[in-house]
């Protein structure tokens, strides 16, 4: 089988054999945001709430979890002192989705099984949109046979990043306080709620849409998913 940097496996059933299983936490942390900014934030809207939402999402979505947990963390696309990629990486804490380990997981886990032959269909975004969307919003996968994952001693030794690992949504409670003491409560709701549903919400569909539709010009022999032009 094909193996990434970090994970390894050499069971031909690693990739596609277990359980959708719902993640309580994962649930609740989405579901109470969306809940606030359905039915809370229309009415705390204010002109300077919305300017907070909008810097807030380009910075924790393009400096964090773009430059810093993907290119950065992740694929170590560029070089930069140790201090802005604790900071980047911080950032990209603040997006909502995960811890910087369990987001090097759960993406090298994605990338390695999609080049698989066969593929579980959590992980090729295979089910109908509202099915994933449930799965992939509230849900985790629980693989028969998971594949090893060797993360490197740079990342897993990093006290900091043990530090955010265990405390990522505590970060989005502190940045809440906050924001509500600086500007109130439309300051918190917009800031911290409606950015978290519309960056984990947005970043789902990008997602979803980019393995299922759009123009596709070239294809990996062998693997399990396709990508498409959106």
């Amino acid at each position: 089988m094909n193996n990434t940097e970090r994970v390894f496996s050499n069971n031909s059933e690693s990739a596609w054999q277990g359980l959708v299983v719902w993640s309580p936490a994962k649930s609740i942390w989405f579901l109470s945001n969306l809940f606030v900014s359905l039915f809370a934030a229309p009415f705390f809207f204010s002109l300077s709430g919305f300017l907070v939402f909008i810097a807030l999402t380009g910075i924790t979505l393009c400096l964090g979890h773009s430059l810093g947990m993907h290119r950065l963390l992740i694929h170590r696309s560029y070089e930069c002192p140790l201090w802005m990629e604790y900071l980047f990486v911080y950032l990209g804490v603040l997006v909502g989705m995960a811890g910087p380990i369990g987001m090097l997981r759960q993406h090298d886990l994605r990338d390695w099984a999609q080049r698989q032959s066969k593929c579980h269909d959590y992980l090729l975004h295979g089910s109908t949109m509202i099915k994933d969307g449930w799965w992939q919003l509230n849900c985790d996968l629980k693989l028969k046979h998971p594949p090893t994952f060797n993360l490197e001693p740079r990342v897993s030794r990093s006290r900091f990043y043990q530090f955010l690992e265990s405390t990522w949504l505590l970060q989005s409670f502190i940045l809440a306080f906050l924001l509500y003491m600086l500007g109130g409560v439309s300051w918190a709701i917009w800031g911290v709620s409606v950015r978290v549903v519309v960056s984990i919400g947005g970043h789902w569909l990008i997602g979803y849409f980019a393995h299922n539709q759009g123009e596709r010009t070239w294809s990996v022999d062998g693997a399990a998913v396709q990508g498409h032009n959106i």
